[in-house]
């Protein structure tokens, strides 16, 4: 009898979604500098670690979105506490904003070119990408600008893409525990 094996995206999209939430709780000027010690503890535990095992078992399943996307945000989230710990350690200088941007940008093209493979899937996967992509853009421009205003809107979108990925995590925990769309994650266009 063949063991039925669970399914690792909700523990991913939940890792990716509280983190980004965290993060962008601090970029929307609603949480202090205080809140730094948290989300990068978050960041290394539950968007880092958690999503790279997210990614692992995807790989097992014979997912290979789930594979690519959980273990590169899982990544992301390891190197974006990197960035922030290292030159407080005096192991690198901090990132000046044209390369900040850079790495934002970057991640923003990934995400966006991740984005394509959503509209294969659900109409709330197509979301959580869709405004994840816009956020790393709102963000590069911040950093390339220096312009606050461009955290503080990326910091709502962050937010709001956080939201729809633990909204889309437990969506399907209760839908298949229940056996019947309990919360909706609509049909692929």
């Amino acid at each position: 009898m063949a063991v039925k094996s669970a399914n690792p995206a909700p523990l991913g999209l939940m890792g990716f979604g509280l983190t980004t939430i965290l993060l962008n709780l601090l970029n929307a000027r609603l949480l202090g500098t205080d809140a730094l010690g948290v989300i990068l503890s978050m960041g290394i535990f539950y968007g880092g670690l958690a999503q790279i095992i997210a990614g692992i078992l995807e790989e097992k399943h014979g997912n290979t979105f789930g594979a690519v996307a959980f273990t590169s945000y899982g990544c992301f989230w390891l190197s974006f506490v990197a960035l922030n710990v290292l030159p407080k350690m005096g192991l690198s200088q901090t990132a000046s904003a044209i390369s900040g941007s850079a790495y934002l940008a970057g991640w923003g093209v990934f995400t966006a070119l991740m984005f394509i493979g959503t509209l294969r899937v659900n109409k709330a996967l197509q979301f959580v990408f869709a405004s994840l992509a816009i956020l790393f853009f709102i963000l590069a421009i911040g950093d390339f600008t220096g312009v606050i205003t461009f955290e503080i809107i990326g910091g709502y979108i962050g937010i709001i893409c956080g939201s729809s990925s633990i909204y889309l995590a437990i969506a399907e925990i209760l839908n298949e525990m229940y056996g019947k769309a309990i919360l909706p994650i609509g049909s692929r266009i």
